[in-house]
């Protein structure tokens, strides 16, 4: 048996709308796929975005409570668009001439109609996206970012109804007042009776003389708006924030939508980033190979020392660990990956070229430092 809906989000059967969105939201988090680590981060966000849709939608949930989880999932499938062999038989569901889940949904209970800003149940508002750019060092230690979005708003001088509060009305003629029409539809199941939102009253049951000349009867505006948002540390390219009820005004007085936004994470010039680890080149010169030093390396929390053994090899990598990236929702750094490069020097002072030569010498060989001592050199590391 598949998993109920009530339990994918961890409410109970009673549990209103505002807890079964909140119950939602908290899967998204943890389950977003471009923020979790969960192996099956996709399928389980999925399996809570199917749950929450149906469990706020007040047709379905009555429908799902009556016919239990197994049942609806068929009757789902077998009225979902296009299903050759679904409910209707030879003639098919969903196709030009059939009917949707919807319909039956609506043979049941009514409908609740598909649309309109003024139908009776309330309906959260749309999610909406944005883009914002930030450097490395902010990813590393988490910052406060201001954005502004243009977006819609529920219009102030009309309260989001369109029409300005002294407006005359009258009882729409279409649906008489009852704010839907409803029509009846030969199937091959039957005589299906079929319940919309009326389109000439968008489902309000009333008509007026006048219409909000600041949104023009749409209800909402577009203004700009300046948010502060939280960048967690450890952030990568690519993931995004969900800031709660940010987005889109609901309808019939329904909830506010999310605004995602997605984060880009600029190159930095020094370091190169994959995953929560961080690698750096630094330069040491051919003595410091040889004889080994202390050399002083950068990171993003501050210069730490790193000690170079003698004998080193230009392309010799240093582990620095917990040195790296924040790791997001987990304890802890990555690791700084320091690989080490010997420099050759383009000029040399006399005594130089002497002290190279007798160091040739020494090792039996017969070098003209300048006629390429130091490339072969540079090539045998």
């Amino acid at each position: 048996m598949s998993q109920d809906f009530y339990e994918i989000l961890g409410v109970s059967r009673d549990a209103s709308e505002d807890d079964i969105e909140e119950a939602y939201r908290q899967k998204a988090r943890e389950y977003h796929p471009d923020v979790s680590d969960d192996p099956d981060a996709e399928e389980k966000f999925k399996k809570a975005k199917k749950a929450k849709e149906v469990l706020t939608d007040e047709e379905k949930r009555r429908m799902y409570d009556r016919m239990g989880h197994d049942r609806f999932e068929q009757a789902e499938k077998r009225g979902g668009a296009g299903g050759g062999g679904g409910m209707g038989g030879a003639g098919g569901v969903g196709g030009a001439g059939g009917f949707d889940m919807q319909d039956i949904f609506d043979q049941f209970f009514g409908g609740g109609g598909r649309g309109g800003r003024g139908g009776s149940r309330r309906r959260q508002g749309q999610d909406l996206q944005t883009r914002l750019s930030i450097d490395l060092g902010e990813a590393y230690n988490g910052a406060e970012k201001q954005i502004t979005v243009t977006r819609p708003e529920t219009c102030e001088d009309c309260n989001g109804k369109g029409h300005p509060p002294d407006a005359d009305s009258e009882t729409c003629p279409e649906c008489n007042g009852q704010g839907q029409t409803t029509r009846v539809q030969q199937t091959p199941m039957g005589r299906v009776q079929q319940t919309a939102t009326c389109r000439r009253c968008e489902g309000e049951g009333t008509l007026y003389d006048e219409t909000c000349s600041t949104c023009r009867g749409e209800g909402t505006v577009r203004n700009e708006a300046t948010l502060v948002v939280e960048i967690p540390a450890g952030i990568e390219d690519g993931q995004s924030l969900r800031m709660e009820r940010e987005g889109a005004p609901g309808e019939n007085g329904g909830p506010n939508g999310d605004l995602l936004v997605q984060v880009s994470v600029r190159d930095h010039p020094d370091f190169e980033r994959e995953g929560d680890d961080l690698s750096y080149n630094h330069p040491i010169s051919f003595p410091q190979a040889v004889f080994g030093d202390t050399v002083t390396v950068p990171t993003l929390d501050g210069e730490v020392e790193v000690d170079v053994p003698s004998g080193t090899q230009s392309g010799e990598v240093f582990r620095l660990e917990g040195k790296g990236m924040p790791r997001l929702r987990r304890r802890g750094n990555g690791d700084l990956y320091v690989q080490v490069q010997v420099v050759t020097p383009d000029s040399l002072n006399s005594e130089q070229k002497a002290a190279l030569e007798a160091f040739a010498e020494a090792g039996g060989e017969e070098v003209d430092v300048e006629e390429g001592f130091f490339e072969k050199l540079k090539n045998s590391l």
